[in-house]
């Protein structure tokens, strides 16, 4: 089986082979990880969701249409299973305690501009993070599809179910928010 393109593995899932699903999951289980991971925002989020959107696509995999790459169909269960998520997470979560964070943070605001560069460079990272999971939705969706992902605007829009000018001009108002956030920890940013 390991042989197979992916398109016979595709077809023979869709006949109810569990083997065959199974050998597509291993083949995009690290990407799916990855890309609902940085939409998540921590790893126990991530192994719940990564396993929420194999379940979902191996229930509704006799409807996949083979006009599209696998993969491609497969990304956007996960960005709508994780959009699905964030959304319910943002009703239930406590904005203050997000606010008092930030506050707290631009208090600090040069403070990890010390010696200790690899200190510094885990706390840049730290606040990356934080600037990306802030980011709403849709601009996260895109941004972590063609940043994280790697993958192009084009694919980024078919996996997302929008236009190619629309992944790019929600990249272009995703970097514009990061720059703002991120602005008190990397001194003036050009714009």
């Amino acid at each position: 089986m390991d042989e197979s393109p992916e398109d016979d593995l595709v077809e023979d899932a869709r006949r109810g082979s569990r083997e065959a699903f199974a050998e597509l999951v291993r083949h995009h289980e690290r990407r799916v990880y990855g890309l609902v991971f940085r939409m998540a925002g921590n790893h126990s989020d991530a192994d719940d969701l990564a396993q929420e959107v194999f379940l979902t696509a191996w229930r509704s995999i006799a409807s996949f249409r083979r006009g599209s790459r696998f993969y491609t169909w497969l990304y956007r269960i996960a960005v709508n299973t994780s959009s699905t998520f964030l959304r319910k997470r943002s009703r239930e979560k406590d904005r203050t305690e997000f606010n008092e964070n930030l506050a707290g943070a631009d208090a600090a605001g040069g403070a990890f501009r010390s010696p200790e560069g690899s200190s510094a460079l885990n706390e840049l990272k730290g606040r990356m993070d934080e600037a990306i999971e802030s980011l709403p939705g849709h601009f996260r969706a895109s941004f972590v599809l063609v940043v994280s992902q790697g993958l192009s605007h084009a694919e980024a829009a078919r996996v997302l179910g929008c236009s190619e000018n629309t992944v790019s001009w929600r990249m272009h108002k995703a970097r514009k928010l990061l720059q703002a956030r991120l602005k008190p920890y990397l001194g003036e940013v050009r714009s």
